[in-house]
């Protein structure tokens, strides 16, 4: 018996008084997480291999740097919105890695909500600021111009490609001779390379295709006649 309707008069109250006795009898199934670590595991066996290899390894530094070893022995149930809040306000992270954080935590236990494990996600009310703490030092064309100066190929074309287009480093990386169309002006992306590993792109707008300036055309054309590399 969870109460009177006087005392739990909607459904999400009754269910919020439900939550401890639904662990209780989910902790005798073995499949059923019952542990941070057990859930921990069931998302990244079940779920993580679907996302982008970036993404991957982002999330797994989040969880086995960070969030197993402070909350894994804690059941699910003893997981709270403040304490996650403290927790995360003491680390000695800037605030854009606490949000990576925290939003990590959030997708873990979004994926107990989905299977039905928990009634609500504890980390959905937990406040941390993504704002830089300083402004970022952003390169004016002079600077760009003069840091290319300096550089030699490989390390020129590659900073030349990153800069003129804004590719992330893992498509810079993946790119073919074949993918680079001179004559249309244009680079098509079809894949990404994370540490030494081929995967897809991080997003489906990242697949189209980047224009490229002359100055960047030629620069590569300066590069594929230096490299050993050079077939289509």
């Amino acid at each position: 018996m969870l109460g009177t309707v006087e005392h739990l008069p909607t459904r999400s109250a009754a269910l919020r008084v439900a939550e401890p006795l639904r662990l209780n009898i989910t902790a005798a199934n073995p499949a059923v997480p019952v542990t941070v670590r057990q859930l921990v595991k069931h998302y990244t066996d079940n779920e993580l291999p679907s996302k982008a290899r970036s993404t991957q390894r982002t999330v797994a530094t989040s969880l086995n740097i960070w969030v197993l070893p402070m909350w894994g022995d804690y059941r699910l149930s003893e997981v709270r919105t403040v304490e996650i809040e403290s927790w995360l306000r003491g680390l000695l992270l800037a605030n854009p890695t606490k949000a990576k954080v925290r939003n990590v935590m959030h997708v873990v236990f979004a994926h107990a909500c989905r299977y039905e494990w928990l009634h609500r996600n504890p980390i959905s009310l937990v406040r941390q600021s993504a704002k830089r703490m300083k402004t970022p030092d952003v390169f004016d064309a002079e600077e760009l111009s003069r840091l290319l100066g300096e550089l030699q190929n490989p390390a020129h074309a590659v900073v030349f490609l990153s800069a003129g287009t804004g590719l992330r480093i893992s498509e810079a990386l993946a790119l073919k001779w074949s993918d680079v169309d001179f004559r249309s002006g244009v680079i098509n992306l079809k894949c990404a390379v994370v540490h030494q590993q081929i995967g897809e792109m991080k997003t489906e707008a990242s697949q189209k295709p980047v224009p490229m300036a002359g100055e960047l055309a030629a620069a590569l054309q300066e590069w594929r006649t230096q490299t050993s590399y050079r077939q289509d």
